[in-house]
This record gives structure tokens, sequence and C-alpha cells, in this order.
């Protein structure tokens, strides 16, 4: 693999797209549907993507329990989400806000442009065009589409088992490299699973975090001067804190 080392963090999955292009073989080759509800234009476009994948692939991991509504937050807010993982110490990518919206930075050679082009109940569809630099090899440029789903089951006290998957399509730009993530083959789908159960476990530990001690999350929230004030303020207001 190209990279050998993926930081996930419990909604980074609205980053996940431009994590996915340091993957250089995802060999499965899940169906490429994504929701009919998206805009015709924009559908089109991201379809195109998914078809025309150099590498693509499906996985799923263990449920965990987390207030829904906190869950749903984050993985709206990428940029606040980013500061919740760094300071849990759970991963060290970092999401920002600059020129032409929002970008990712995983700290192992991945940086790219990403945007949330759907959501809706139990449905995200990512999009995101972005390089990977290793002093090794040329710069690896690509564009994805990331389609997250997750189930919800209530199980009382305002909490909710939640089931996600994780299905990625990654158009690489070298030919060269596309063909070498076609002819990965099971070791390449064995890592992409590999790295949706850590998503998930990241996903978890962040989510008991917030649920255990949420004003002691709010406050180290609170320490890092470039979190970003608004979305700080909805949080606490979510965590119905004073």
């Amino acid at each position: 693999m190209l990279s050998r080392h993926r930081a996930w963090s419990a909604w980074a999955v609205t980053g996940t797209a431009v994590v996915l292009l340091a993957s250089s073989a995802l060999a499965a080759r899940p169906a490429a549907t994504l929701p009919t509800e998206i805009p015709p234009a924009e559908r089109a476009r991201l379809q195109e993507v998914a078809e025309g994948a150099s590498v693509s692939a499906r996985a799923s991991s263990e449920p965990f329990v987390a207030r829904r509504d906190v869950f749903e937050f984050l993985l709206d807010h990428p940029e606040l989400a980013t500061h919740v993982t760094r300071a849990l110490r759970l991963a060290r990518y970092r999401i920002w806000r600059g020129a032409g919206g929002l970008w990712l930075d995983d700290g192992w050679g991945v940086v790219g442009r990403f945007s949330v082009v759907y959501a809706a109940s139990g449905t995200r569809v990512v999009y995101a065009r972005g390089h990977y630099q290793s002093a090794f090899l040329p710069s690896i440029h690509g564009q994805a589409v990331v389609v997250i789903e997750y189930g919800v089951d209530p199980t009382g006290n305002h909490r909710s088992l939640i089931s996600p998957a994780v299905t990625g399509f990654v158009k690489l730009d070298s030919s060269f490299f596309a063909f070498a993530g076609r002819v990965a083959g099971s070791v390449a789908t064995a890592k992409a699973e590999k790295e949706a159960k850590r998503f998930v476990k990241i996903v978890a530990r962040a989510s008991r975090a917030i649920d255990e001690s949420p004003a002691h999350v709010h406050e180290q929230l609170r320490q890092r001067p470039d979190a970003p004030q608004g979305d700080l303020e909805e949080f606490r207001q979510l965590l119905r804190l004073p």
C-alpha cells in the first residue's frame, strides 16, 4: 500500500474521500449507486467518478452506542470534529476551512479539498479531490466519492445503536496507479476492511468520551484557539452545558 498508516476519526467520514486517495488499491467492486435525491447534474458528475473508479471498496463494522444528535452534529461539522479527535488524541489529521471550502491533511502525505454534497437521515455523500505525496513516489492525484450509511436503533436514555457502513470510489488521474489498484486483489480488500474497523473504533471512543464527560471535552475544545467558535457554541448548547 502507498500509505502505512490511516488516522480516521469519529467524523472523519466527511474527509474519508481524501484519505482514500492514499490507498493504491481497494479491489472489491461495490455497486456505484448514489441517492436519487441528489440534483441530476451533480449526481451525474459523481456517478462518473464512481463508475470509472480505479479502486473501490465497501466495509462495515461493529455498531456502537452514542447520542444520535451529537454524532450527526459532528458528522456535519467536520472542522470542529477534527478538534475533538485531536484534543482526545485519537487522530492526528486536521480539517480547516480555506479557499474553496473544506481542506484535509491526514498528516501522512494526503492533502485535498472535500465537500459533503448530500446529507439526509442515515446517509452522507462526500466528494473530494486531492493528492498523496511520498518521498519515494511521484505525487498521486485523484478524485473520490464516498457514501456513508448508518442505521440508527434507539436504545433508551436518548442513546442509539449506530451501525455504519462506508463505500468508497477513487478515480486516480494516473493510468499506471489505476492499473496497480485493480491488480492488488484480496490484500487491498482486507486493508479496506481494517481501516473501516479502525474508523468505527475511533468513533466509539470519541462518542464515549463525550458521553461520559461532556464538560471536560468541551473545555478541551474551548482551550484550542483555532477551534471554530460558532460551531463550538452550537456544540455547547447541544451538550446542554452552562
